[in-house]
């Protein structure tokens, strides 16, 4: 006898529907065909126990599964459900009638319960496209998967469940989560605020440029000045999530297996802080199931990188191509697959060595040389990719010991809001060229708009030439500065960007300057 199910094997943010087709026979051998992966293999020694632990008797007889399209490599546990499902109905113990109506995916403990699995959501929008009537996954994931529409979602506790939905002795309702409520009743609740940090003005207002222009940012300052503590209220300030970016921000962190269980969409920017012994694979993503990376977890959000010299080298300089591309592709031998990684990276580092180099309060024990060599650990050219170089000076007592609180993240956030608003409106007036990203914000902008868009005046232009040939800058850091001006300038309110907002713009290009290493923070 012959019986199909469906299931859907996930490749990068992309699901491809697999049939699994089980073919039952007299006889008492099993033969599993399709290039499944060993979890898959295994996958039968489960089911027969599950199987057996829910009241059913496991069928002698031959089989023979193939998992459709055979030249896709079929991975992880997630087939346990359809085959279990399979091989029941084959044996006629689950009915066939609905089969074909619904995708499944669910990995089975012995016991017969459904564990969670990766990649829900992307299953769910591929069982849409496909037509499907429903999806069934486990309990954990169907509040994930119930984010997609005009699709019935079913969460099921364990095998037992499953059998009863098809044979129709118990009535399962579809989960219905109001998406939209959701999203936007948890977009602005966050722990942590601008309002808790006393003094650093500067360094605040160069990282609400930063947000307002989606530029990258790094401070430079002593152990304890705050560097991490306003690193990690950087999303507090950035513009909420549009619901688009939230569902691919969500697809990213289903197919990671990054998701927490009830969690339906994403409603904050994400922010990822890698330690500093992180792989080059753990970095961009990979391995033998072509998982995201930390590029791509940051995705609409904030890298952040703390120590960043203290990174492996190698680890550092794969990021200069995502910085500028804003994807990443990962090629290995059996697969090729493309993640988005549009983020804002951020920075941090101290000035030498032993972390007092400028500081007032400390001795500083490095020699000129050490200090270069630590310096040198970050290339030029991953430099030039970072807009805002910013000095993070200590705190005086005085202004730490200070009652009030500061500035709030959400006064800040609105300004941020303001200077977005007007970069929206001045981007969505250009063509949409095909195989061209629209653009969004300061920070992407191409060397056209920029001449469109931060053409400097003549006063500006001979401060941008004495600045070029003192600092000795690089073309890409030219633009970083116009960018940033612009962004200046729309937080002004200005139509135009002017001598002030350029002059500014050169400021924060600290690590440029070659007497660095000698005159102190």
């Amino acid at each position: 006898m012959l019986v199909k199910t469906y299931c859907a094997e996930v490749m990068g943010l992309e699901a491809a529907t697999i049939t699994i087709e089980v073919n039952m026979t007299r006889g008492v051998q099993f033969h599993l065909s399709g290039l499944a992966d060993t979890a898959v293999k295994e996958s039968y020694d489960r089911i027969r126990a599950a199987i057996a632990n829910n009241g059913f008797k496991p069928p002698m007889a031959d089989l023979t599964i193939n998992l459709s399209p055979a030249d896709i490599r079929k991975e992880g546990s997630g087939y346990d459900l359809p085959l279990a499902i399979g091989i029941l109905a084959a044996h006629g113990k689950v009915s066939e009638s609905m089969l074909g109506d619904y995708m499944m995916i669910g990995e089975l403990g012995l016991d017969g319960k459904l564990k969670p699995v990766s990649g829900a959501l992307s299953v769910a929008i591929r069982a849409r496209k496909e037509k499907f009537k429903g999806l069934i996954v486990p309990q954990e994931n169907v509040r994930e998967a119930a984010v997609v529409n005009n699709l019935d979602v079913y969460g099921m506790d364990g095998l037992a469940d499953v059998i009863s939905f098809f044979n129709g002795s118990s009535i399962y309702e579809p989960t219905f989560v109001d998406t939209r409520k959701e999203f936007y009743e948890r977009q602005s609740s966050f722990d942590l605020d601008f309002a808790d940090v006393k003094g650093q003005e500067g360094v605040k207002r160069a990282l609400e440029i930063a947000a307002a222009g989606g530029h990258n940012i790094i401070m430079i300052g002593s152990p304890g000045s705050g560097k991490s503590m306003m690193a990690k209220r950087l999303p507090g300030i950035l513009p909420p999530l549009t619901l688009a970016e939230s569902l691919e921000t969500t697809q990213i962190h289903s197919v990671a297996g990054k998701l927490s269980c009830g969690t339906s969409l994403i409603s904050q920017r994400p922010f990822r802080s890698p330690h500093h012994t992180v792989s080059q694979v753990a970095m961009t993503g990979g391995t033998n199931k072509a998982q995201p990376g930390e590029v791509s977890l940051a995705h609409n959000g904030v890298l952040f990188l703390d120590e960043l010299p203290e990174f492996n080298k190698t680890t550092l300089e794969v990021l200069r191509q995502p910085l500028e591309d804003r994807k990443i592709t990962i090629s290995r031998a059996r697969y090729t697959v493309e993640y988005p990684c549009s983020f804002m990276f951020v920075a941090s580092m101290n000035p030498c060595p032993c972390g007092y180099y400028g500081d007032p309060t400390h001795h500083c024990v490095c020699t000129p040389g050490q200090i270069g060599r630590y310096l040198s650990k970050i290339s030029g050219p991953l430099l030039d990719r970072i807009d805002l170089h910013v000095d993070v000076p200590v705190v005086p007592f005085g202004q730490l010991s200070q009652m009030k609180p500061g500035e709030s993240s959400a006064a800040i956030r609105e300004r941020v809001i303001r200077a977005r608003n007007i970069q929206t409106e001045r981007f969505s007036s250009l063509p949409n060229q095909g195989g061209v990203e629209r653009v969004y914000c300061n920070a992407q902008m191409t060397e056209r708009m920029l001449h469109l868009y931060a053409e400097p005046d003549t006063q500006s232009l001979e401060m941008l030439r004495t600045a070029m040939e003192r600092l000795s800058l690089s073309a890409r850091a030219y633009s970083r500065i116009l960018k940033v001006a612009r962004t200046i300038a729309d937080l002004e309110g200005s139509e135009k960007v002017q001598s002030h907002h350029i002059a500014e713009a050169i400021g924060y290009r600290s690590l440029d300057r070659g007497d660095w290493a000698e005159r102190g923070l």
